[in-house]
């Protein structure tokens, strides 16, 4: 499960900058960071879990953010469309 959920977190944060994949990032990093915490109850694992759980979180943040700020751009070309 660590190795899974450090794949996922990796994912998450290359996936939020790429276009359309970059709305299955935040999905991938919830799950990521779903399997950090099953994966740390693993002593043998425990240090990549936590790897895992991190980019997972910064994974799910940063694609949040880039989401949100593609929504604001198109929000604003659309009023900008219609003073024109």
């Amino acid at each position: 499960m660590a190795i899974a959920s450090l794949v996922l977190g990796i994912f998450a944060i290359v996936g939020g900058f790429i276009p359309y994949i970059s709305f299955l990032a935040p999905i991938a990093g919830i799950v990521g960071i779903i399997l950090g915490v099953l994966g740390r109850k693993d002593p043998n694992n425990k240090s990549m879990a936590t790897a895992g759980l991190v980019m997972s979180i910064i994974g799910v943040a940063l694609s949040l953010i880039v989401l949100i700020a593609c929504a604001a751009c198109i929000g604003t070309l659309g009023t900008i469309a219609q003073y024109s």
